[in-house]
């Protein structure tokens, strides 16, 4: 039931924390390609956070900024797959990526370079760049990419799950995710701690490691296929 003090402090909330809906938005437009509207994504984001001011429950033990960022996220993330511009062609051949990166991987024991992979496939190397590239700016990269609902993530960190069972799966997914990303190549585990952890975007990778944008898209492509490869236990791929 809802009291107009209720109301009152959910207003409070949104009205506060509004400024954190543009800082999402912003933060993730720069992973997007020039299509996505940032405009749409607030939208989405204050859908979200009056959403999580309705929903919140301090005694979860998170704060509401910490919630609501997983909401506000979470709902970004809702409308971007909601309007999915990426072909289904780029979806399958990042699936033919991933499988070739298994079997040369499986085949030889070692990290599959560009070229043993490109030649699995039977295609140019400037094709298989071309591969990452696609896959790479055609969508985000995140958790839920790789298995894990954003719904479930949010859970846990807020403090709780309504399905233990469930929570668990996903801890013991996290903890492999963790240990194939300390596993990557090098440079490719750099670029992805410098996207992820430091939150860096792709030219300011770019500028630290020198090379191009595009590079830098290339390897966090590559570095999400391989990932997708060495977790398919856990995919069922």
């Amino acid at each position: 039931m809802y009291t107009a003090q209720g109301i009152r402090s959910n207003d409070e909330l949104v009205t506060r924390h509004a400024p954190l809906v543009k800082r999402i938005a912003y933060h993730l437009i720069g992973r997007l390609p020039a299509s996505v509207m940032v405009d749409d994504l607030i939208q989405a984001g204050m859908i979200g956070l009056l959403d999580a001011a309705r929903h919140y429950d301090e005694c979860q033990g998170a704060s509401f900024e910490t919630y609501a960022s997983i909401r506000v996220r979470g709902a970004m993330l809702d409308e971007l797959r909601r309007n999915d511009w990426t072909p289904k062609s780029v979806h399958r051949k990042a699936r033919d990526v991933a499988e070739a990166v298994r079997r040369v991987e499986a085949e030889t024991g070692r990290d599959a370079s560009d070229q043993a992979v490109a030649g699995e496939m039977g295609i140019s190397l400037d094709e298989y760049h071309q591969i990452l590239l696609d896959a790479s700016t055609s969508k985000i990269i995140n958790f839920e990419d790789l298995g894990i609902d954003d719904g479930a993530m949010g859970d846990i960190q807020a403090g709780g799950s309504s399905a233990p069972l469930q929570a668990v799966q996903d801890e013991r997914f996290a903890s492999s995710l963790a240990s194939a990303i300390d596993m990557l190549p090098e440079r490719e585990r750099l670029v992805v701690s410098l996207y992820y952890d430091k939150e860096l975007n792709l030219k300011e990778i770019g500028a630290v490691l020198k090379v191009s944008e595009s590079r830098i898209s290339q390897l966090l492509g590559q570095a999400h296929l391989r990932l997708r490869a060495r977790l398919g236990d856990w995919l069922g791929k």
